[in-house]
């Protein structure tokens, strides 16, 4: 459960029921747990063993040995469906050298984001139009003053097959109708700006912190001349695409039959058509839209084939 409404896309991606009203979101194959929560956010495999601790007992089968060389037995990705029922508050989130500070975090989130659908004019509203200065944030925040929020930040409207990349410190506001597989550092630390109407108190809003220091995570950089980094459209036709090009954060391709697939751990998430992976070491597998998969390093190289569309996840490059 989070605490905004959710769609019925991710239902209908996965041929469920029909979903929560509160259930906006699907975590894919999660070592990471929601904020504040010893377990909540974690994944299950199907013989019952959360995917932390089967990962914990055999790192070097699920990661490879590059990965365990550079990130220890971590997985240091967090794989989310997100399906908006409604306007999600205006955030950001912390950079990995703020999140180590004053948080106690290795990671902090920068995060991208793969549009698998959209309502006709569906809008995200990402990064400041104007340069901000500190006290006008500020006093937007002590006032919540959500109109003059949102006003401030760069509307687009999106349609599926857009990308959109997130920097750490970005300020932020998904928009009703909008459906996406979302990239992430491992961590769960949103600064919510606006948390009036959407968290139970401001201490959520700036995770115990206060707001005279957790603001100063946010970028009051203008980025009106420089949406072109942030927001994409690759209609390729190859078999693999490299959508996002930051392989620092974490990497995605969006996958066509006759893609290959180097050895990694990574998380595959069919969002259309059938089709079969077949991998070197783990057999075959059939696969069809709204299945998704935890792919270990011991599966080795793959190939999909058959008249499928899918993105794959995969963790920052050693």
């Amino acid at each position: 459960m989070r605490f905004y409404r959710g769609g019925a896309a991710i239902a209908a991606l996965r041929g469920d029921t029909p979903p929560l009203e509160f259930g906006p979101e699907d975590w894919v194959a999660s070592c990471t747990t929601c904020h504040g929560e010893q377990a909540t956010g974690l994944t299950t495999l199907p013989d019952g063993e959360l995917l932390r601790d089967a990962v914990a007992a055999h790192p070097a089968n699920w990661l490879g040995d590059a990965h365990l060389a550079t990130f220890g037995a971590d997985a240091a990705l967090l794989v989310k469906l997100l399906d908006a029922g409604q306007r999600l508050p205006v955030h950001c989130h912390p950079s990995n050298e703020f999140a180590a500070a004053h948080y106690g975090s290795r990671y902090g989130k920068t995060e991208a984001w793969v549009v698998v659908g959209a309502q006709e004019g569906a809008t995200v509203h990402i990064g400041f139009r104007a340069d901000e200065d500190e006290a006008t944030v500020t006093d937007w925040v002590a006032r919540q003053d959500s109109e003059a929020m949102l006003a401030a930040l760069n509307p687009v409207t999106v349609r599926a097959g857009d990308t959109v990349f997130v920097p750490a410190g970005v300020p932020h506001a998904i928009g009703a109708g909008v459906f996406i597989v979302e990239l992430q550092q491992p961590t769960d630390l949103s600064v919510t700006l606006e948390w009036r109407n959407f968290l139970d108190d401001e201490a959520r809003g700036h995770l115990g912190i206060g707001f005279e220091t957790a603001l100063r995570c946010v970028d009051r950089r203008s980025w009106a001349d420089r949406l072109g980094e942030l927001v994409r459209r690759d209609e390729s036709p190859a078999a693999a695409t490299d959508l996002f090009g930051r392989p620092e954060f974490f990497r995605a391709e969006r996958l066509r039959s006759g893609a290959s697939l180097h050895a990694s751990f990574g998380v595959l998430v069919v969002l259309d058509g059938t089709g079969v992976l077949r991998t070197e070491k783990a057999g075959e597998v059939p696969v069809r839209k709204g299945m998704t998969f935890v792919l270990p390093h011991a599966a080795g190289e793959s190939t999909l084939d058959g008249d499928v569309v899918a993105v794959r996840c995969l963790p920052p490059l050693p």
